[in-house]
C-alpha cells in the first residue's frame, strides 16, 4: 500500500531564491522538488519561508511568499493550495501537490530595528500572498527580538510576548522547533497564564533522549506539546537524527510514540538546499535511505516493521489531517 504523506517543512522556496532560473521541477540540490514530492506521494507538502535574523530577511522573505504565489499560478495542474478544511478534504484524491505556507523565523517579516506594527503589516502582506500561514517560527538559530533561538539560553522576549497576542484567536500555530529550551518553556506558560487560543506544535524536530542536539527536544517540552494536542514532526537531518546509524530516524519516531505521541507524530524531513552550505563537517546532509521525499515509500515501509498499522497511518497523514481539522474547523 501507497500511504498519502503530508510533511511539515521544507525549504524549497529559500532554495528558489538561490536559482537564476528558479524551478521547482529540478532535482538537484534539494529533496523535495516537485518530481520528488510526487514520487514520495506527498499530498500536502509545508512551505517553509525561511530567513536568518539579520539585515533585509524581511526582503527576502517577501520574496519567498512571492515565489510560493508563482507556483500556483505556473504550475496549475502540478500544485494546488490547501487552505481550509474542503480543500484538505480532497488531497488524497488529488494527483496533484498540495501546498501550504509557513515562516520560519519572525525576522522575517521584522527586522531587529523597526517598529514591531511595521513588522505585523508585513506579515499580513505575507498572508496575502499565500492566503495563509501554518505556522510561525519565533526564532531560528540564534536570538532575535522575539526570544532565544536553538544556540542560545534566552527566553520569550516583550515582543515575543506581543506577538503572542497578536496570534491568539488567528487559527497561527506557533513552532518550537528552532526555540531555545527557554523560550519553549516561557511560550508555554504566557499562553496558560493568559488562556490564550494559539495552537503549538514543532514541525521538524526530534527527541533528545535518542540523539544528544540542541535542537532536538527535551522530554518535557516534547510532552507539553503532545498533551496540549500539538504534532511533532520527525527531522531527517543526520545532524539530529544520529552521526552514523540511519535506522535512529525510526527510534527517534518510536520514543516519539512511547512518550504519549501516538496522535501527534509526524513527518517534518526538512530537505534544505546543500549546495551552498558553510559547514563541511555536516557532509552527507541526509542518509541515502533518506535523501529525498521519493524516498517515503521505502521509509513507511521500514517503519511498518517497527510499529501497528494505526500508527503508520498516523505519521504518514493520518494525525496532521487530524490536527488540521481540529485548527480550520
Amino acid at each position: 500500500m501507497k500511504y498519502p504523506v503530508i510533511d511539515l517543512h521544507c525549504d524549497l522556496l529559500a532554495h528558489m531564491l538561490n536559482m537564476a532560473n528558479p524551478d521547482p521541477f529540478k532535482r538537484e540540490g534539494i529533496g523535495c522538488s516537485f518530481p520528488a514530492l510526487t514520487e514520495g506521494n506527498v499530498k500536502l507538502q509545508v512551505m517553509a519561508i525561511f530567513t536568518a535574523t539579520e539585515n533585509g530577511s524581511t526582503a527576502l522573505a517577501l520574496k519567498q511568499s512571492e515565489i510560493f504565489a508563482s507556483f500556483l499560478a505556473q504550475y496549475p495542474n502540478d500544485c494546488n493550495l490547501v487552505h481550509d478544511i474542503n480543500t484538505l478534504s480532497k488531497i488524497a484524491a488529488s494527483s496533484k501537490i498540495g501546498m501550504i505556507a509557513a515562516i520560519e523565523n519572525a525576522s522575517g517579516f521584522c527586522e531587529e530595528d523597526e517598529p514591531l506594527e511595521i513588522g505585523l503589516e508585513r506579515l499580513e502582506r505575507i498572508i496575502s500572498n499565500t492566503k495563509r500561514i501554518l505556522y510561525i517560527g519565533f526564532t531560528h538559530h540564534t536570538e532575535n527580538r522575539f526570544g532565544g533561538g536553538n544556540n542560545s539560553d534566552a527566553g520569550l522576549k516583550e515582543d515575543g510576548e506581543k506577538l503572542l497576542q497578536y496570534l491568539n484567536g488567528k487559527k497561527i500555530a506557533v513552532d518550537f522547533s528552532h526555540a531555545s529550551d527557554a523560550l519553549a518553556e516561557d511560550i508555554l506558560d504566557y499562553i496558560s497564564k493568559y488562556n490564550l487560543d494559539v495552537p503549538i506544535l514543532a514541525s521538524h524536530s526530534n527527541y533528545r533522549k535518542i540523539f544528544n542536539h540542541v535542537r532536538n527536544l527535551p522530554d518535557h517540552i516534547a510532552k507539553a506539546i503532545i498533551e496540549r494536542g500539538g504534532i511533532i514532526g520527525v527531522n531527517f537531518l543526520r545532524a539530529f537524527v544520529h552521526e552514523e546509524d540511519p535506522n535512529v530516524l525510526y527510534e527517534h519516531m518510536s520514543y516519539g510514540i512511547k512518550l504519549g505521541g501516538m496522535k501527534s507524530i509526524c513527518f517534518g524531513a526538512d530537505y534544505f538546499s546543500t549546495g551552498n552550505h558553510p559547514d563541511p563537517s555536516r557532509v552527507p546532509y541526509y542518509f541515502k535511505e533518506h535523501e529525498d521525499a521519493s524516498r517515503y515509500p521505502a521509509i513507511i515501509e521500514s517503519i511498518s516493521e517497527q510499529v501497528s498499522p494505526d500508527a503508520i497511518e498516523g505519521v504518514s497523514s493520518k494525525n496532521v489531517m487530524r490536527y488540521l481539522i481540529e485548527l480550520w474547523k
